[in-house]
């Protein structure tokens, strides 16, 4: 027998019943974006394997091991994008659109892929929204991304469950002298390290500070500390950001060992994290990258920017109970017509309401069925009204509104009536 088709692990379907949560989600963002002047912007996919090795750092996890990458019909070596920030700047160099010293504040959508262990809240094939900012370098353009997205925590009434965890790594020059300091610390003790640890002594050592290992963190408790290396721009810059979020009300930790698992960031750094997901804290990430665009080939341009994961935000609005009740009803009126005659007129009937209703959301029945089948389909899809048109209703040119919910009862709409056709859009206009 042949094997049964199915989705790739780690990557999965987004069903019907998911979707309308994920739109509100994505409605709720794009909104508030265009509301800070943020502008949408579509990149590929799939970019040339050197873009991410020049970018996020050869040495890092996702380069290393988490990368989808194949060989094209061409000869060429491409990668499925593992984030989207390396993908924005080389689309803002190629078009040109940081020239002049312009700001540009962009934002964007779409999966992401990388190769790990799937697990509740991790995914192989994931959903971010992430926002790139170029051409403003001061701690203003920092502390706006981290307003708007306290703005979204109140929007989606989640502010209670996640924390902002803040740190500054500096410029490349300090962070190289940090790294210096740490990397003589830890190979005095590198028996005790994990193996993880041990690999990226060597190659990456500040991700050392991440690691997961209690044996390692407790070696990490009096090991030389990035603050006292910073320089006096970053540190001007970190206190300007501080500054700026005391005076917003938002409340912040300073994590010295928050780093990021991207090379190409400086300066700031910051997380919001909950802690109602289990080990997949982590909702919204980011941070300055003053040196990515000069890295990929353009002009120096400061940039920030940061990423927030749909599917575990949306997970995180599951887990609370703060998802909308409106959001279970996709049908606010559902149409039954008995007869061909009445189903001719149905279809007619329909067009016209949406006409006069542009946001109502009206099924009309298909495949015919008893009055029995057809209130039971219109039960069914949870819709608030049926609206019934048999022979009599048409030759009387009449609907019959049937209320479908027990709820309604109590608001005064509780039963049923008939309604000439030419007042059934401002009839039901009074009763959704």
């Amino acid at each position: 027998m042949s094997k049964t088709l199915q989705a790739i692990r780690g990557m999965n379907d987004i069903l019907p019943e998911q979707t309308p949560l994920w739109r509100y989600f994505e409605d709720s963002v794009a909104r508030l974006l265009d509301g800070y002047g943020y502008r949408q912007i579509r990149m590929p996919i799939v970019e040339f394997t050197e873009l991410f090795k020049r970018s996020i750092g050869e040495v890092t996890d996702i380069v290393e091991k988490e990368m989808y990458t194949f060989e094209d019909r061409n000869g060429d070596s491409l990668t499925l994008r593992p984030e989207g920030t390396a993908a924005c700047v080389r689309a803002v160099l190629e078009h040109g659109l940081t020239g002049g010293g312009q700001p540009q504040k962009l934002w964007y959508a779409g999966p992401m892929f990388r190769h790990e262990r799937p697990q509740k809240g991790r995914y192989r094939q994931f959903h971010q929204i992430g926002l790139e900012v170029f051409n403003l370098e001061g701690p203003d353009v920092d502390a706006e991304l981290i307003v708007l997205t306290w703005r979204l925590w109140k929007l989606l009434g989640i502010r209670d469950a996640v924390t902002l965890e803040l740190n500054s790594l500096g410029t490349p020059e300090a962070r190289a002298r940090y790294r210096e300091a740490l990397v003589d610390y830890l190979s005095a003790r590198e028996s005790q390290l994990d193996e993880d640890s041990r690999r990226r002594l060597a190659s990456n050592p500040l991700r050392i500070l991440d690691s997961k290992d209690a044996n390692t963190q407790a070696l990490l408790v009096d090991a030389p500390k990035l603050a006292d290396y910073l320089d006096d721009e970053s540190q001007t810059h970190f206190d300007g950001l501080k500054t700026r979020l005391d005076a917003a009300g938002i409340p912040y930790v300073i994590n010295p060992k928050l780093v990021r698992g991207l090379d190409y960031y400086s300066k700031t750094v910051f997380e919001w994290v909950t802690d109602q997901l289990g080990s997949q804290g982590t909702v919204c990430a980011g941070g300055r990258y003053d040196g990515l665009v000069e890295q990929m080939g353009g002009k120096p341009t400061p940039g920030v920017g940061f990423a927030m994961g749909i599917e575990r935000l949306v997970l995180l609005l599951e887990t609370l109970g703060k998802v909308p009740e409106s959001l279970a009803r996709q049908v606010d009126v559902y149409l039954c017509a008995f007869g061909e005659a009445a189903e001719v007129a149905a279809l007619a009937l329909s067009e016209r309401l949406r006409d006069q209703l542009p946001d109502l959301r009206l099924q009309v029945n298909a495949g015919a069925g008893s009055f029995k089948s057809q209130l039971k389909k219109a039960d069914k899809s949870a819709a608030l009204y049926a609206l019934i048109l048999g022979e009599d209703e048409l030759a009387q040119q009449v609907v019959g509104v049937k209320p479908l919910r027990d709820s309604l009862k109590e608001q005064g709409n509780g039963e049923q009536r008939t309604i000439a056709w030419d007042a059934l859009a401002e009839h039901l206009a009074s009763c959704l």
